[in-house]
């Protein structure tokens, strides 16, 4: 999943010259939604014996605002502050992770989490951080790790409540919902994309959103939210990868040992505890 992510910074770069924000994430995850639309109907499940704890439409506007408010502030970010530098404040999740689910959930995490979470952040520092002084867009980058933390910790609460495609459908339809009302009042004269945007369109809405949302809500039903936090690090990792590979971006030394120390902290993070989800309720039987 974040390998996808980290290939979709030269489309998106691409789409932001032709789109507004809203409308680009409007039809992103719209797209999405009519790609996963037909999978869930054909593999609908059969009613849980048990039922989930909470409505699957619930839980899904919950998680759509959780992603609407992350994809919103960031793209505020952007207008004022640099790609890297909001790259890295919004990185800084993976510090936010682990102190909410301390201060709101009193979890213990697992001390080799807590060794792990230096070396990521001065890995994504290395990668990403341009230095000078601080400007408004970076206050709306960490609102956007705040967010982002927010929605880690609540999709861990709440994945294994309903099963994958449906419940990254809810998801999808949700945050597509939100997004419209925010391109028809934000953009009201500029809904429709431009012919050349439908194929980088097609791309975001049906690997890097419907596939990568779908994987998440999968992965985060076996991971704990402190551990996935670190593993989407691995984010800025693989775009400098990409931006090597694709377009024959040079990566400097500094570049190279903040990928390095990126990578040891997620390999670090895989030696917590084995069962990472003991704490959570057993998933209801499906048939």
């Amino acid at each position: 999943m974040t390998a996808v992510w980290g290939s979709t910074f030269a489309v998106v770069k691409q789409l932001g010259e032709v789109l507004p924000p809203a409308v680009l994430i409007a039809w992103r995850f719209l797209i999405a939604a009519l790609a996963l639309l037909p999978a869930a109907l054909l593999l609908r499940p059969a009613r849980p014996a048990v039922a989930p704890a909470s409505p699957l439409w619930r839980d899904g506007l919950l998680l759509g605002a959780w992603l609407i408010a992350g994809y919103g502030t960031q793209t505020v970010a952007l207008q004022t502050t640099g790609a890297n530098r909001a790259a890295f404040f919004t990185a800084l999740s993976v510090v936010l992770v682990p102190l909410w689910l301390v201060a709101a959930q009193r979890r213990r995490i697992p001390a080799v989490l807590w060794a792990a979470l230096p070396l990521a952040v001065a890995g994504l520092a290395l990668l990403s951080w341009e230095g000078g002084r601080l400007v408004v867009g970076d206050l709306w980058a960490l609102a956007c790790a705040v967010t982002y933390a927010g929605f880690i910790v609540t999709l861990e609460k709440v994945a294994r409540n309903h099963a994958p495609l449906p419940f990254t459908l809810a998801q999808v339809l949700a945050v597509a919902g939100l997004a419209l009302v925010w391109a028809a009042v934000a953009e009201p004269g500029r809904l429709l994309p431009p012919p050349g945007a439908w194929g980088p369109l097609l791309y975001l809405g049906v690997v890097a959103t419907a596939l990568t949302t779908l994987l998440q809500t999968v992965g985060q039903r076996h991971v704990s939210a402190a551990e996935a936090s670190l593993v989407y690090t691995l984010e800025p990792v693989a775009a400098t990868a990409f931006s090597f590979v694709l377009i024959g971006e040079q990566v400097g030394v500094r570049g190279l040992l903040g990928g390095l120390l990126v990578v040891g902290a997620t390999i670090l993070s895989t030696r917590g505890d084995e069962a990472p989800h003991a704490e959570l309720p057993a998933p209801a039987p499906e048939r």
